[in-house]
């Protein structure tokens, strides 16, 4: 009799654990919210600094806006830092997505109150597409923005370009347990190299990386020609593969080849998986040389630049130079979806090779980079899959697996892959449908949702590279919003928060 009160009691305790562990820490939500808020904050503030050197009419909307959302993160932090600081997985699916959300709701405070951008729907579409590394805009005007705004334009996608919460991982003393899980959901992606026994060590390695890049770039940028201004700006963004310029004509105001052929290195660089090159940087080239998806991407990106370069030498009569700068330009770019603009890509003929750019929209850039779309290395899964299922249909008993940098994937990574790329299609085909019912020609509803969900910035139709998003309704920029978080966290990270079973105890 006391072993079945003792074997109950404990049975009720384990139950109560459980029970508490599956509860979601709303507190431990906001207090991640407030410290998030922290690091906006002092960016914010950054920006203001150059607001007054420049002296501008932004400056005290800059310092309102640091102000806010200093005094919003530290009363988060002051009345939640006693709660439990271990983060759960359902805890981290929420923390990424709702940060990305109050972040852009704050970071486009400045720009709304100073009128900048006049609509507050604008100023949240303009935040959130910097911030999820999109880069589509609409501004019709951005000359005339003050540089303080411009720059905290740029510095938004630098910080989300390798990602705020990685960053705050990295600096963060709050985030000591339950790191690993905050990072998976904002870094998804087929595998991950670990740079450091510790999270927060990869974290900090991946940062000192990207800092690295960024400041190189800006220094060549600004041996080219560029302002400092422009260079440091240019660089946060080329990085970030986010594609905001501070010229309205983006890079097309640079008539450079040699600024042109820097941001394209750049380019190709921050499309890269960011360990890989830190593997680089280190010496560790074995490491570079046995991987298939880089082998993968750069093939791509040859392949498809000298396609567009011939089409534009042999059908549009451009020099061979032009030829092959300019198509490397729009490849790349659109590749890795930073989304800057040299030309027109609408504008070739014959048509067949703008449509080569719309079907690299849907490769997007390495796993580990800043760029987004499918990613290099589903598409080469994806190919390599189809491929073995030729030879099994030959030979129906045989075992063949499908081989990825000269190893067997397991079947739940392959099943993952094809999960991914048929929910990717399936989320354009509705939002095509979505956006064609605000009164979007299909084109141009098209070309919105697939720049959106694959981060990219230029569509094609009424939202190519000579136009923006400024004539899209209000519903619509909330929509397309909404899919740039999700293709930003590809998909599964903020979906999941719309299932039953995510809410279940």
């Amino acid at each position: 009799m006391k072993n079945k009160i003792f074997f109950e009691k404990k049975l009720q305790k384990n139950s109560s654990i459980f029970a508490a562990q599956r509860m979601i820490k709303y507190k431990l939500i906001l207090l991640v919210m407030g410290a998030l808020l922290l690091v906006e904050s002092f960016f914010m503030g950054i920006s203001s600094l150059v607001s007054a050197i420049y002296g501008e009419y932004d400056l005290p909307f800059l310092l309102l806006s640091t102000g806010i959302t200093l005094i919003t993160g530290l009363i988060l932090v002051l009345l939640f830092r006693k709660t439990e600081k271990k983060v759960e997985k359902r805890e981290a699916y929420l923390i990424v997505t709702l940060s990305w959300l109050i972040l852009s709701f704050f970071g486009a405070i400045p720009f709304y109150i100073s009128k900048a951008i006049p609509s507050y729907t604008d100023a949240f579409f303009e935040t959130i597409s910097g911030f999820t590394t999109t880069g589509a805009s609409i501004l019709n005007n951005i000359e005339e923005i003050p540089h303080g705004l411009l720059l905290w334009r740029s510095t938004t996608q630098w910080l989300g370009g390798m990602g705020i919460i990685v960053l705050s991982i990295a600096i963060i003393p709050l985030i000591k347990v339950g790191g690993l899980q905050l990072f998976n959901a904002e870094v998804p992606g087929i595998s991950t190299y670990k740079l450091h026994p510790r999270i927060k060590g990869t974290a900090k390695k991946l940062w000192m990386v990207y800092f690295g890049f960024t400041l190189t770039e800006a220094i060549l940028l600004y041996l080219g020609g560029m302002s400092v201004f422009d260079a440091v700006n240019h660089a946060f963004t080329t990085m970030a593969t986010g594609g905001y310029s501070t010229k309205q004509a983006s890079i097309a105001a640079f008539d450079s080849a040699y600024i042109h052929y820097v941001i394209i290195f750049f380019m190709i660089v921050a499309g890269t998986n960011f360990a890989l090159s830190y593997f680089m940087i280190t010496g560790q080239f074995k490491k570079v040389l046995k991987n298939t998806e880089i082998k993968f991407y750069l093939i791509i990106l040859t392949i498809a630049s000298l396609t567009v370069a011939f089409g534009l030498w042999h059908f549009m009569g451009h020099d061979i130079e032009y030829s092959i700068r300019h198509a490397m330009f729009q490849v790349v770019s659109i590749v890795t979806t930073t989304g800057y603009a040299t030309v027109d890509y609408l504008l070739w003929v014959p048509k067949g090779f703008w449509v080569i750019i719309l079907m690299l929209m849907f490769v997007g850039g390495s796993s580990g980079s800043t760029g987004g779309g499918v990613k290099v290395v589903r598409i080469h899964i994806l190919f390599r899959n189809s491929y073995m299922e030729f030879k099994r249909l030959i030979h129906p008993h045989a075992v063949l697996p499908v081989r990825y940098n000269k190893a067997s994937l397991p079947q739940n990574t392959i099943n993952n892959v094809l999960a991914f790329t048929i929910l990717y299609i399936m989320v354009i085909a509705f939002g095509t449908l979505i956006m064609s019912l605000t009164g979007l020609e299909f084109e141009t509803a098209f070309g919105a949702v697939a720049t959106s969900i694959g981060n990219i910035g230029p569509g094609i139709g009424d939202v190519g590279p000579a136009s923006n998003f400024a004539n899209i309704s209000v519903f619509g920029k909330w929509f397309l919003g909404f899919l740039m978080l999700m293709g930003r966290l590809e998909l599964f990270t903020v979906l999941i928060i719309f299932t039953k079973y995510f809410w279940k105890r």
